[in-house]
């Protein structure tokens, strides 16, 4: 199986960059759903996160409270640390099982930490989604609302702009139009077809 890591710092666009390769019938492997699926109520990892938080970290129904996690965290850096050596070994261990599982010519492994963790080694070429840092600041502050400090703090914990961009093999500047996004698409998911020895879509 040929894999794909597409990556991007917070509020690059890289949920509308995944959704357009979903259209052309790609399988797409969500790190956000594996950390999500990891920490449902009664998760053995959940109860480990609400021994070591305590209780501001859950919800009154049982659940993650999320938002109270990731104020500690981006602010902690032990408590970050902590957090990623318990969640990134069970993350790898679901993105591996669903890549297995994978029926598209080529998958997508969507990662904010592809880069920043083992994952970089399940895929075979990394697309990175770019935009300026004001971009991201304003469409996360847009999308989540919260505290302008906070996503900064998250923008700075994430790898750089300048680094990450080096990792690339393929940059998908995001600043432009919405419209513009799925021809761009379908000339990476070409490239990714011929990569994967199948049959290209008609460009």
């Amino acid at each position: 199986m040929y894999v794909v890591g597409l990556t991007g710092g917070i509020g690059s666009g890289k949920t509308t960059v995944a959704n357009e390769f979903t259209k052309l019938g790609v399988n797409l492997v969500d790190a956000d759903i594996a950390s999500r699926e990891l920490v449902k109520t009664g998760a053995p990892a959940l109860e480990a996160i609400a021994n070591h938080f305590g209780p501001t970290v859950i919800q009154t129904d049982g659940s993650l409270n999320r938002g109270a996690l990731r104020e500690i965290v981006f602010h902690d850096g032990a408590e970050k640390t902590w957090l990623e050596q318990l969640l990134h070994p069970l993350i790898s261990q679901w993105l591996i099982q669903q890549i297995t599982v994978s029926q598209s010519p080529y998958c997508i492994l969507v990662s904010p930490l592809l880069l920043e963790t083992s994952q970089a080694q399940l895929v075979d070429c990394v697309l990175v989604v770019d935009v300026e840092e004001s971009t991201q600041l304003e469409r996360t502050l847009a999308r989540d609302g919260g505290n302008e400090g906070t996503v900064r703090a998250i923008i700075a914990a994430q790898m750089s702009r300048a680094k990450r961009l080096e990792h690339a093999d393929d940059v998908f500047y995001n600043e432009r139009a919405f419209n513009i996004v799925a021809p761009r698409v379908l000339t990476l998911h070409n490239k990714y077809l011929r990569a994967a020895g199948v049959k290209q879509a008609d460009e």
